[in-house]
């Protein structure tokens, strides 16, 4: 088993519970502006790090609302330089979402490059491609990862290695984060939870074992008051962890949050909470 290659074992059989639908008119209209979307990324990605950091997160944040899913962001921002930033992972609007907090590059696996426009897009975002199933590769691809994160670059990851339904979670993984403490670098956890109408935890978002990529589109694109939370915990600053174990734990999305009470009174002056 790689160390990057953990498995969940949710499946859309077993976990993606019925929620209510839109329109199928509605939904194309949602599908049509992520396409609208995509191409105009795909037409500006040549201009690359040269985009403003916040129209970047906008365009991102723009492809979730288009989706038909509306967006809540809470926490501090993110920091410059050099940062590992590390999720749960339940679906692929993750990926946008934490571009949103910060744009990154972003660690995929190598089959994400040969995806039509996606895989364009993420290449010319200069994300990391690693070869999960090769353990033999991965003390290469931690030091390209350091390497990434000293010269100033910010990462993002998503540790469990596998995406989960969100009613059920994984545990992070270490490697990842070896790379951060050998750069020197701060470590922001970010914890992403979707929800339904009135609240409830849903899982419509959920992209798991053997669900294909246009099912979750379509599943996320005729879903009805569909939310993603976005709650940025506070960065864990270099040096104050002993070592990956610690890091890790540290970073655990369900992991204890000392600032927590600080956080919730001051919520609305660290940063807006952006719902569309």
């Amino acid at each position: 088993m790689s160390a990057w290659l953990p498995a969940a074992p949710c499946t859309p059989d077993a976990c993606l519970a019925p929620a209510g639908s839109v329109s199928v008119t509605r939904a194309v209209l949602r599908l049509t502006g992520v396409a609208a979307l995509m191409l105009a990324g795909a037409a500006l990605s040549p201009l690359g790090g040269r985009l403003p950091a916040g129209w970047v997160g906008r365009w991102c944040r723009w492809i979730v609302r288009a989706a038909g899913v509306r967006v809540r962001l809470t926490g501090a921002a993110a920091p410059a330089g050099g940062l590992l930033l590390v999720a749960n992972h339940v679906s692929w609007l993750d990926v946008p979402l934490l571009a949103a907090v910060r744009p990154a590059r972003m660690l995929a696996k190598h089959e994400i490059r040969q995806w039509p426009v996606a895989g364009a897009l993420a290449a010319r975002g200069g994300a990391l491609f690693i070869e999960r199933d090769r353990l033999r590769a991965l003390p290469d691809t931690v030091a390209r990862i350091a390497r990434a994160l000293r010269g100033g670059a910010a990462v993002a990851a998503f540790p469990e290695g596998s995406t989960w339904c969100g009613a059920a979670h994984g545990r992070f993984h270490r490697a990842v984060f070896q790379a951060a403490l050998d750069a020197g670098v701060p470590v922001l956890p970010v914890r992403l939870r979707y929800r339904q109408d009135g609240g409830a935890p849903g899982t419509a978002a959920a992209f798991v074992g053997d669900d294909t990529f246009v099912a979750s589109l379509w599943r996320v694109a005729r879903a009805r008051g569909l939310r993603a939370e976005v709650d940025v915990r506070p960065p864990i600053p270099p040096g104050t962890h002993p070592d990956r174990r610690a890091l890790t734990a540290a970073s655990e999305p369900h992991a204890p949050d000392p600032d927590r009470p600080h956080r919730a009174l001051h919520a609305g002056s660290v940063r807006a909470a952006l719902t569309a």
